[in-house]
């Protein structure tokens, strides 16, 4: 039974990555329509007016469990960005929840499953985050560790003192 749920799961992946590399199109770019663990609906609909940032993740994935703080750091400090936390590793939904807890996962958490695959593709590689503009357009889609420094700026959402800063620090070395 398990060997044949994988092997359906990854003849559905493929499947879907050849529907999306046949149209050309990001599997990230299609809407979504998600519900986290406490039973909230997450629609890129609903979002429209502000940034919106997705994260994959596995409790197996070391860089995953080293970004989890800094995410909730940012979820914490700007609260105008939409941020979900999907784990992809749910054969035992009860320990990923005290999982992400633990790891201080306190933004909404979606638990991935062939729905959510659908909705959203495959990451290629963990950790992987996806960010969309508030017009819902997909700006960011890229696998490695990101941290507070990093989702402020692509967001928008540092301080013009700590934009001007950079600039300069950039500008001058």
């Amino acid at each position: 039974m398990q060997v044949r749920y994988i092997t359906r799961s990854i003849a559905n992946r493929v499947a879907w990555v050849s529907l999306v590399t046949c149209l050309g199109v990001s599997p990230g770019a299609f809407a979504f329509d998600l519900a986290d663990t406490q039973g909230a609906r997450h629609r890129l609909e609903d979002s429209k007016g502000h940034w919106v940032v997705l994260n994959f993740w596995a409790t197996w994935c070391v860089p995953c469990i080293q970004e989890i703080p800094a995410i909730a750091d940012f979820h914490k400090r700007h609260p105008e960005v939409v941020v979900l936390g999907v784990a992809i590793d749910v054969r035992d939904p009860a320990m990923v929840k005290r999982f992400a807890r633990k790891a201080g996962h306190d933004y909404p958490l979606v638990l991935s499953d062939d729905a959510v695959e659908k909705q959203l593709g495959a990451p290629s590689a963990l950790p992987t985050t996806r960010i969309y503009d508030p017009s819902g357009k997909l700006v960011y889609d890229k696998p490695g560790r990101v941290d507070l420094k990093f989702l402020e700026e692509k967001t928008g959402s540092a301080s013009r003192a700590q934009r001007a800063f950079h600039a300069l620090k950039t500008r001058f070395g």
